[in-house]
């Protein structure tokens, strides 16, 4: 009965959590920027690994955007590539293309970041992935809305693409719900997520706090652990730009081994939070689904855990339900509510297993081994 009571309370606590971010991704003011004419001058900052296959698409787009050519500057930074990337940039003219050199470092991605900062010339930096599309109105819309809330930090929509395979699918579903946190919690300035591929920020913000210095030596957290640094000083100009027109496509990672190395890469940076109330929704999350591990194990010595288990999956599955549609709706996905079901002890089990591994060892990104 201890057992039972304390997985009670465990999804009484996260079935709140979730209605709250619901009910507070409901809440977002949509932002359009029509009859607005923008001239904050950006400079967008593309990271690239060995993305010959992906990059040319993405500076086809940048080209293709409605924001004015002489407000936007483009820099790729090659971070040691080993295939065709630098020559397919080259293809492109007006895109300025630098290069870092490999060292002793943990985190080559923010390398690469600060040094098409420090090169830029534009006053808001807007980073993406080289393997990301984004719309054609992309960067009016985050320049108009950074000119009408005077913001400093700007997180925006990112959806993964699919090609409709079972592991393609279960990431579109998982991503967008991590989408949908990210968008709740970034409004009420719960500042727990964000995404590197669609994210906007003050010059002039990233070196009053001294860029990435003191977070450096930690793999992942370009953006979500810089946002923390940046709303240290200035909490009160982060916003989330809640509109289709920044919506950011990117791709999914192609093999179950990406994804958890991914999702591991992700979790690494759990113990680098500072700020209290998100290291308790971060074990609230894990423990809530660790639950169900325990209870499927308990059912070998006693089968009524196992109708507890299937009456956890039911429940879980229409707590999540209502914020899942929602975020279909936003991004105009057609997705199969029975696959959210059936998704489900796949997102249970990755969220233990990445969450545990995230905390020790080493790991594989971009063909390099990090931790």
């Amino acid at each position: 009965m201890v057992l039972l009571a304390a997985c009670i309370l465990l999804f009484i606590t996260y079935s709140l959590l979730i209605i709250y971010y619901w009910q507070s991704w409901k809440s977002i003011p949509g932002f359009d920027p029509s009859g607005k004419t923008p001239t904050t001058k950006i400079s967008v900052i593309i990271p690239a690994r060995n993305e010959e296959e992906n990059i040319g698409t993405l500076l086809q787009a940048l080209q293709q955007q409605t924001y004015p050519r002489e407000f936007f500057e483009v820099i790729v930074v090659d971070d040691n590539s080993t295939d065709a990337t630098t020559r397919v940039v080259e293809n492109f003219p007006g895109v300025k293309i630098l290069r870092i050199k490999e060292d002793q470092i943990n985190s080559y991605k923010k390398k690469a970041i600060e040094t098409g900062i420090a090169a830029a010339t534009g006053s808001l930096i807007v980073t993406t992935d080289a393997d990301c599309l984004p719309p054609p109105g992309w960067l009016n819309t985050i320049a108009a809305f950074k000119e009408e809330k005077n913001a400093i930090l700007i997180a925006a929509p990112v959806i993964l693409s699919s090609n409709h395979t079972f592991l393609h699918e279960f990431q579109v579903m998982d991503f967008m719900a991590l989408q949908g946190i990210t968008a709740a919690a970034v409004h009420k300035k719960f500042l727990n997520m964000c995404n590197g591929a669609n994210l906007a920020y003050e010059r002039n913000a990233f070196y009053e706090v001294n860029g990435f210095t003191g977070i450096d030596h930690i793999a992942s957290g370009d953006d979500m652990l810089l946002m923390h640094k940046i709303a240290g000083r200035n909490p009160g100009r982060i916003y989330y730009l809640n509109s289709t027109d920044t919506i950011v496509s990117t791709q999914p990672m192609k093999t179950w081994k990406e994804f958890f190395s991914q999702r591991r890469r992700w979790a690494s940076k759990a113990n680098s939070y500072k700020d209290i109330k998100i290291f308790l929704v971060l074990i609230l999350v894990y423990l809530f689904n660790f639950s169900f591990l325990v209870l499927f194990i308990s059912g070998w010595w006693d089968k009524r855990y196992w109708a507890w288990l299937a009456g956890a999956w039911v429940l879980k599955t229409l707590v999540e339900l209502p914020f899942f549609y929602s975020l279909n709706r936003f991004f105009n996905k057609k997705m199969n509510p029975l696959n959210f079901f059936f998704f489900q002890p796949f997102h249970i089990a990755y969220t233990i297993i990445a969450g545990l591994l995230g905390q020790f060892g080493k790991y594989e990104w971009k063909g390099r081994k990090v931790k």
